[in-house]
């Protein structure tokens, strides 16, 4: 095949990027493309007006709040390594699509607010890095704006996340009065703008970690308590080590300005340095598969309709576990055990979409699919069949009942309906008798977008009445009886035709349960 393998798995950089929505994320993904030439000029969301929106949101929806819902994918090529960024949403209603994309990444990259700090939502999407032990490194963000203490900051990741943290630098004032970074790891200060002191961009430190040649910033006030903070962190602090970075349980810490680009660049290269590439991927065996095994293996962790206005494409995302993708090329389907010709194919570049030739593990490609997929699938060639672990389901909370505005248009209503939840953001059910159409949603964000994209890319205008907060249990079809239905405890179908009872309150559910006490509810199947 005329490449090393195991050389181009060792050069992958497989990660995602988690924050709470206007923690600058997108900024910041924006500035880490045009480090690696993968865009031109960085159109931050800031410039709604000028159309020049950021690359990685996708959706029409995402443009006009300036928040991202899609998690799109980006690579590019940056000091020897191919780096993967998955951006996720920022809104917590799509969490559970910011849930899937962490299973296909090595690692995380957290962007934090200097003046909020950690919120719920950050908090959140943490826990599921821990669960899967993946290495996290911490950017606090927004320095060129007046935030809280570092020493705050720092003490707050620790104890609200329960994990260690080591500043890789220290910021030097912050807001109008921020000067630049003492930069801990590469032993230098980062001027913030050179331009002010007619200098250089980076200052180097003597053996003792000073600022020995004669500067304007010595003179600063802020200056020396930065060298006594510095001091007491170095003493007091935790020690750095690779090994616990490496197994989630020490954060690397970078302070920055994504906006200013300043603190971006230093961010990317160590974190490079440090960051895992490809590992092994369990299977629901209990078996490993290794990135370097020759045979190709891949999980379908989303599916995303409509990303090209101008072609109604539906791509399935897949993180390559093992072997290497080649255009063509013929794999099975593991849950039907059939056989795929993967001729369609694409990998993502900011703006544009690049036809695949060949990909290897770390790299994530697009199926076009025609329905084929589901998320959750593995494809893999040999003869060994493979499973990967499933991937975490959440049930919803909120429910609609949806029906066409337009009678005449039952069969656009169907399709769209069908397509958009094979995403996966929204559940469809249909109750049990009367056979209507209930969708259930984690959020009430996902509701809009679905209705917006029903209209604007299946052309279907939508009536939906809330139903408001329903609990979702799931029953074995062999223990049903239609009469166990009432108001209080509607009776549907799920889309994989397993019935389930969404009971009104948890007082409702108890009835149920002291009525019918051999039947088991179940969360999930």
């Amino acid at each position: 095949m005329g490449f090393d393998q195991q050389k181009e798995v060792d050069r992958r950089r497989t990660f995602a990027i988690i924050s709470h929505p206007d923690a600058g994320k997108t900024t910041i993904t924006e500035q880490l493309l045009l480090f690696g030439g993968a865009i031109r000029n960085a159109g931050t969301v800031k410039g709604k007006k000028t159309g020049n929106y950021a690359k990685s949101d996708w959706m029409d929806i995402e443009k006009q709040r300036g928040i991202s819902v899609t998690s799109s994918v980006m690579q590019f090529d940056f000091q020897g390594k191919r780096v993967n960024i998955l951006d996720t949403p920022g809104h917590e209603d799509f969490s559970e699509d910011t849930y899937r994309t962490l299973m296909a990444v090595d690692s995380a990259v957290m962007v934090i607010d200097s003046a909020k700090g950690i919120e719920a939502q950050t908090k959140k999407l943490f826990q599921v890095c821990r669960m899967r032990s993946i290495p996290i490194f911490t950017f606090i963000n927004k320095l060129d704006r007046d935030g809280r203490e570092p020493l705050d900051l720092l003490e707050e990741l620790e104890e609200v996340l329960e994990i260690d943290s080591y500043p890789m630098n220290w910021p030097i004032g912050m807001g109008k009065g921020f000067e630049g970074l003492y930069d801990i790891y590469n032993n230098r200060i980062e001027i913030h703008r050179p331009d002010r002191f007619d200098d250089e961009r980076f200052l180097p430190l003597n053996d003792e970690r000073e600022l020995e040649m004669d500067h304007p910033l010595k003179q600063q006030s802020i200056f020396s308590q930065v060298m006594e903070e510095v001091e007491l962190l170095l003493e007091a602090g935790n020690e750095f080590s690779e090994e616990k970075i490496a197994k989630g349980e020490l954060t690397p810490v970078f302070f920055g300005s994504a906006l200013t680009n300043f603190g971006v660049e230093t961010f990317l290269e160590t974190f490079l340095q440090f960051a895992p590439k490809p590992s092994e991927h369990e299977t629901k065996d209990g078996g490993q598969v290794s990135p370097y095994d020759k045979d190709f293996s891949g999980f379908v962790f989303k599916i995303q309709a409509n990303m090209n206005p101008a072609h109604r494409d539906r791509i399935a995302f897949v993180r390559i576990c093992s072997g290497s993708f080649e255009k063509g090329m013929e794999v099975k389907l593991a849950r039907e055990s059939k056989k795929i010709k993967l001729n369609n194919s694409t990998q993502f570049m900011a703006d544009s979409r690049e036809i695949v030739e060949e990909a290897v593990a770390g790299d994530i490609i697009g199926l076009y699919d025609t329905g084929t997929y589901q998320i959750g699938d593995t494809l893999f060639t040999g003869k060994d069949k493979i499973e990967f672990e499933d991937l975490p389901q959440f049930t919803p909370e909120l429910f609609m009942k949806v029906t066409a505005k337009n009678v005449m248009k039952q069969k656009s209503f169907h399709k769209g309906l069908y397509q958009l939840v094979q995403e996966g953001a929204i559940q469809l059910y249909k109750t049990y008798l009367t056979e209507d159409y209930i969708i259930g949603a984690v959020g009430q964000l996902q509701f809009e977008v679905f209705k917006h994209r029903m209209l604007n890319e299946y052309n279907t205008e939508l009536i939906m009445e809330p139903m408001g907060t329903k609990i979702a249990r799931w029953i074995d079809p062999s223990q049903l009886d239609e009469k166990m239905s009432s108001s209080r405890n509607i009776l549907a179908r799920d889309r994989f035709d397993q019935p389930l009872f969404l009971f009104e309150n948890q007082f409702a559910m108890r009835w149920f349960a002291d009525k019918y006490p051999e039947v088991e509810l179940k969360t999930l199947l």
